[in-house]
């Protein structure tokens, strides 16, 4: 789908979605687009800027958390505000390892200590059936960029 704005003889602007630029032109050629405010069949396109989705590393940046965020305002957000700041100050964050990590602790194959992670439902609900003692955290991790 193409959105073209459009321009009748007359000075009246307005926008069409068409199924494609061949399909604007034949349609046009036809005399089938007309202005969708006066009717007049003499239409033309008017300059328009693409809509061009960003290169790949802007679009990473985009969906990362900004450190400038609003500070927290309910009595709630400032909790998960506070444990968060909690877990990430004392706790060693795993990963996607979180399952294998808790497991080896809990077996005593590594040493214990603080970490968080992430855990697919399935990992997680075997580990508290296996009586690994986890919680599920009200927040995701931060993701790490390069």
């Amino acid at each position: 789908m193409i959105r073209y704005s459009l321009k009748c003889i007359n000075s009246h602007e307005f926008d069409s979605w068409f199924q494609s630029a061949a399909a604007y032109e034949s349609l046009q050629g036809a005399g089938h687009v007309t202005c969708a405010i006066c009717g007049a069949a003499d239409v033309e396109k008017l300059l328009m800027a693409p809509a061009v989705r960003p290169a790949r590393s802007a679009a990473a940046a985009a969906a990362q958390p900004a450190t400038s965020l609003a500070p927290p305002k309910t009595e709630v957000e400032q909790a998960i505000a506070a444990l968060r700041a909690q877990v990430e100050a004392n706790s060693e964050y795993v990963g996607l390892n979180f399952a294998a990590e808790a497991r080896k602790m809990h077996d005593g194959l590594s040493p214990e200590r603080a970490i968080y992670g992430e855990a697919k439902p399935e990992e997680a609900k075997k580990l508290i059936e296996d009586g690994v003692p986890v919680t599920p955290l009200p927040f995701l991790p931060r993701r790490k960029a390069n």
